[in-house]
């Protein structure tokens, strides 16, 4: 539960930091929400994603007796898959750039519009990556078959 816990409100805080930030148009705050961003993915998603992960391989074990019936078990973990796919082939790479970018102008310079294109980048598989762990969660306490 805690890993749950962390792993999802990790997202749905940085996301919210990061487009709060963004709306400012100040570049200071923007840089500095950024690096927390990054730095908050590295750390949480992590410690979040891994008691997840484990458990749900655990949980598979000890149902392995009732396969027909885990539909519901293997399409959680295949969505939380899609997720970590996305955030490691789009979103970090991603973040990455603009942690770099932010680093131009964090001292109040101006905020480039390659920066702003990343955002949108970030903005539009983020969305996915958010939205499939909550179907994950659904999946796995709803248990539909």
């Amino acid at each position: 539960m805690l890993g749950v816990m962390l792993f999802l409100g990790n997202m749905i805080v940085t996301t919210r930091w990061k487009i709060i930030a963004d709306q400012t148009r100040d570049a200071t705050i923007v840089a500095f929400a950024q690096r927390q961003v990054t730095l908050t993915d590295s750390v949480f998603t992590a410690l979040g994603v891994a008691p997840c992960w484990l458990l749900q391989g655990s949980m598979v074990h000890a149902l392995m007796d009732n396969a027909p019936g885990l539909a519901w078990l293997a399409n959680g973990r295949i969505l939380i898959i899609s997720s970590g796919i996305i955030w490691v082939s789009r979103l970090v790479p991603v973040q990455i750039k603009q942690t770099r970018l932010a680093r131009a102008f964090s001292a109040g310079g101006v905020i480039p519009a390659q920066y702003r294109r990343l955002t949108r980048i970030w903005n539009g598989f983020g969305t996915s990556a958010a939205i499939f762990p909550l179907l994950s969660v659904y999946w796995m306490v709803d248990q539909p078959v």
